[in-house]
């Protein structure tokens, strides 16, 4: 599996240092916001077109990870 840093950016010059996917300013927040509502994953991208599928899938994964290695 490929590091977080592939797929977010944390900067204090983009949005005050909030996790964004690379190469945009979405926030990764976002992400989980729309699916906490109900929303699909082709909906996010659809509305953030700057977001790839790839960095998204990624940030899911990693996060799916990490939740099962601390329930370990």
């Amino acid at each position: 599996m490929e590091s977080v840093s592939h797929f977010i950016d944390c900067s204090k010059d983009v949005l005050g240092g909030e996790p964004v996917f690379k190469g945009t300013r979405v926030p990764v927040q976002t992400l989980f916001d729309y699916l906490e509502s109900d929303h699909r994953l082709e909906e996010f991208l659809d509305d953030f077109p700057t977001v790839s599928r790839e960095r998204a899938i990624g940030v899911l994964e990693f996060s799916k990870q990490t939740a099962l290695s601390q329930a370990v």
